[in-house]
């Protein structure tokens, strides 16, 4: 499968619990951290759940 990488671009202080819980789930932890994972739909739908904190790239 095709991989993509996440990185977080915007800081998780004041966004709600749930979306904290979502950055924690695809292993982002601080600014500016990137995480590698694959594209499957799942991951699509967490990175939909956050994309206004990440940036998503087709590797």
């Amino acid at each position: 499968m095709s991989q993509i990488a996440i990185k977080q671009i915007k800081s998780r202080i004041n966004c709600p619990a749930v979306q904290k819980r979502t950055l924690d789930a695809l292993g982002l932890r601080k600014m500016n951290h990137t995480v590698v994972k694959e594209d499957n739909p799942s991951i699509r739908g967490m990175v939909k759940t956050v994309h206004h904190l990440v940036e998503v790239t087709q590797l």
